[in-house]
């Protein structure tokens, strides 16, 4: 039987399906109560008419509830970071519609929802939208649900601003910045295009000496599993690895930890780091440079690779990436070798040859200004102002191109 505890409530309840509908019962005081109401309820269902329900029956999840069990299943099964921020969405979901059953909530009340909510910013909206719909698919897919009521809204155009890459004298004066601990950390980062959180969890088990590699563990895959990845070492990351190897503290098995008040344990305790936001805060700050924080060094390795013409296969398997589109999201800046490749058109001497127009007049010539005739030089007027104009020289005197004029001395070479 589907009997439980509410710990919120504090009180037994029971749940089951009968014929695609949910059928609860709330409010008893010990489990044997509750395990009675339900085989009573049961009965009760089983000699009622087909597809008809009793008068007072509950048949909807509380939406409370399903918030609940939605943050459960992500507690478990994805990363903390983006518990927290489900958790921060499914909160003002609640303070919405808190006191109402599941079905209750109705698409106008959502779409009402995400009109206030893009008055912060088209982006928040979205994000809701994006977390709302999955609460609902799991609901569905749970039976928690019979129907998502965020079917038929469309996320809100945005203007996609670009991704503000630090360029390499920031992100050198940033580390030179830090202290000798954070710059290790930094450099970690940096060496590995790794996110801030899987060098957090960075255990020294993780760390292969002997074959200078480092195993980075994410759960941003589909779903949620724990997967790893090897990172090769780089000299300077293996120089830095096997300092701190050398001078650990065996008690800890985290590469990076630190000592901190614990407001949960009332004392102060020993673990892995968590955000440190203040840290690029104050680097930043004190480099005088613009902003940023731990996520753009994934970016800026990933530019440097693609850079030196690192194929966005490798790229992707070193950034941990499922999909190559996310990828290539990663190398949008414009780095040396789309630089090199336009600096290559100066190389032409069609640039710098062009004549330029110097008469007043439309610059887009109708076509019988293209099939015009230009009267010829003699041969040896041609081949005088070829000598000391040049071909393209020449072009610009008789208004023709300079290979027009290659042309008109083949054709008195001719006889033409």
């Amino acid at each position: 039987m589907s009997v439980f505890f509410d710990k919120d409530r504090k009180h037994w309840k029971y749940e089951f399906n009968h014929q695609q509908k949910r059928y609860i019962g709330r409010g008893y005081a010990t489990k044997r109560e509750a395990m009675r109401a339900e085989a009573q309820r049961r009965e009760e269902v089983r000699q009622q008419p087909s597809g008809m329900a009793t008068e007072g029956t509950p048949i909807d999840t509380d939406f409370l509830e399903l918030c609940n069990r939605r943050l459960d299943h992500v507690k478990h099964f994805n990363s903390e970071s983006h518990f927290q921020d489900v958790f921060g969405h499914a909160s003002g979901w609640v303070e919405e519609w808190g006191g109402l059953g599941a079905e209750q909530v109705t698409r106008d009340m959502i779409e009402r929802y995400l009109l206030k909510r893009s008055r912060v910013s088209r982006i928040v909206a979205n994000k809701e939208l994006q977390y709302l719909r999955a609460l609902f698919n799991f609901g569905i897919k749970k039976d928690l649900a019979q129907a998502n009521p965020t079917r038929g809204l469309d996320f809100m155009p945005v203007e996609k601003r670009r991704r503000r890459i630090p360029p390499k004298d920031h992100v050198m004066k940033v580390i030179s910045m830090a202290d000798p601990d954070s710059q290790d950390y930094l450099w970690t980062i940096l060496l590995t295009a790794a996110r801030v959180n899987e060098v957090n969890a960075l255990t020294w088990d993780e760390v292969d000496f002997e074959n200078r590699v480092v195993t980075l563990w994410t759960r941003k895959k589909k779903g949620g599993n724990r997967e790893s990845r090897q990172i090769p070492m780089t000299q300077k990351l293996f120089d830095i690895l096997e300092k701190r190897h050398q001078s650990r503290d065996t008690g800890m098995p985290w590469v990076f930890w630190h000592t901190y008040w614990s407001r949960a344990e009332g004392r102060m305790v020993s673990g892995p780091y968590g955000n440190r936001q203040k840290l690029m805060e104050a680097l930043c700050s004190k480099a005088d440079v613009p902003y940023f924080r731990f996520h753009p060094f994934r970016h800026f390795t990933a530019s440097l690779l693609d850079d030196m013409g690192v194929p966005i296969g490798v790229i992707q398997r070193i950034l941990g990436h499922e999909n190559r589109k996310t990828t290539e999201i990663y190398l949008h800046s414009v780095g040396e070798s789309e630089r090199k490749a336009m600096l290559k058109l100066d190389g032409l001497g069609l640039i710098h040859e062009a004549p330029s127009r110097k008469e007043p007049g439309p610059t887009n010539m109708h076509m019988e200004f293209w099939r015009r005739k230009v009267e010829r030089p003699s041969r040896r007027a041609l081949e005088n102002d070829v000598a000391t104009l040049g071909y393209s020289g020449a072009g610009r005197k008789y208004g023709v191109s300079d290979n027009a004029i290659r042309k008109w001395l083949k054709a008195c070479e001719a006889g033409h």
